[in-house]
């Protein structure tokens, strides 16, 4: 298999990995679908299930899969609480294990669901990354001087969608997609490992409850973006980190994707078509 390689751009230091074998990766959609019990990836019954990808975006055994259920068909919005509890420790426990690893810095947990948001086989799943280091992204929640974490700011009433335990759901003041939800402890919690059970458990439920909402709302499943960010894991101290779950619905309407666009790319200026606070009551009327 080829090498990953990560390469800057001189100009812009934009960081791109080439990794020139996952062209080459198979779609799949229902049959014989390689994660229902039985097929490729999932010889055996299982509740959840990780393993290591066949087709890494990174090398030395640093990507993973995780099946969320045997059922072809579940999604967040219809598991059962105590199947979504299973997903949270299996989260949990990747990013534990994968994190221990002296070649890993940062763990990302994340999900790309449906077709249009790149998914290659439709069987629920997510996936981790081990970083070699924080990515840009997390970075600009963890590099900062001091001040109040914007997490633990309670968000606008009017942008609040759910609330379960612990936990806050709502749409960020300026999200990239129309339909965006940002997840929360409001303690200030820096990653999973760091949550007690009721905390995972409320994640769980939390998690069921806005899903659900997304789906009553778009007529069905919608394809999103899911990820997580965490403290790292590369031993540095990080006071600002606080654990929060991000969901970008990649349409603007049901069935209609939301391109980002040239001017977006170009400019680093993002252009949404809806205000967050019509979203979040929107979300919130999904009952």
């Amino acid at each position: 298999m080829e090498t990953a390689r990560t390469r800057v751009d001189p100009l812009t230091g934009a960081r791109v990995v080439v990794a020139g074998h996952r062209q080459r990766r198979p779609r799949t959609r229902s049959e014989d679908c390689p994660f229902c019990p039985g097929g490729l990836e999932a010889p055996e019954p299982y509740r959840v299930r990780r393993f290591p990808n066949r087709w890494p975006a990174l090398g030395e055994g640093r990507c993973e899969v995780l099946l969320y259920s045997p059922d072809h068909r579940a999604s967040w919005a219809t598991m059962e609480q105590a199947q979504a509890e299973r997903v949270v420790e299996l989260w949990r426990e990747c990013a534990r294990e994968l994190g221990a690893r002296p070649d890993v810095g940062y763990v990302l947990l994340f999900e790309n669901r449906g077709a249009d948001a790149g998914a290659t086989v439709d069987h629920p799943h997510g996936q981790a990354f081990g970083l070699a280091e924080p990515p840009p992204t997390a970075m600009a929640q963890l590099d900062r001087d001091g001040g109040d974490c914007p997490l633990c700011v309670p968000p606008a009433a009017g942008l609040v969608v759910a609330r379960t335990g612990g936990w806050t759901a709502w749409v960020p003041e300026a999200p990239l997609y129309p339909y965006a939800l940002r997840l929360a402890p409001v303690r200030h919690l820096p990653d999973l490992g760091a949550c007690g059970p009721a905390d995972r458990r409320s994640l769980a439920s939390l998690l069921v409850s806005v899903a659900g909402r997304v789906e009553r709302f778009f007529g069905g499943p919608a394809p999103y973006f899911l990820w997580a960010h965490q403290r790292p894991v590369d031993g540095v101290d990080w006071p600002s980190a606080h654990l929060y779950l991000e969901i970008n619905v990649v349409w603007r309407a049901p069935g209609v994707p939301r391109y980002v666009a040239a001017g977006e790319l170009g400019s680093g200026i993002f252009f949404t078509p809806q205000e967050p606070e019509v979203t979040a009551r929107r979300l919130r009327e999904a009952e």
